[in-house]
């Protein structure tokens, strides 16, 4: 996911996709717990994914301040 198509969603969208990656990266340390993992760098991704979307949020906090 790039920088770019997160900037251009809403609040409630960043919210919404901040929680499926959440569960996403849940599920993917699981598999990993247990050996299932077949790429580990979706791991790094998801985290990455997580961190641009808190940013966005957290401007947007700033911004309507």
């Amino acid at each position: 996911m790039k920088a770019s198509e997160i900037r251009e969603m809403s609040v409630d969208e960043l919210n919404e996709k901040l929680a499926s990656l959440k569960e996403e990266l849940f599920a993917l340390r699981f598999q990993h717990a247990v050996n299932q993992l077949e790429n580990t760098a979706r791991l790094k991704a998801v985290k990455k994914d997580i961190a641009r979307v808190k940013t966005t949020l957290r401007a947007a906090e700033l911004a309507q301040q």
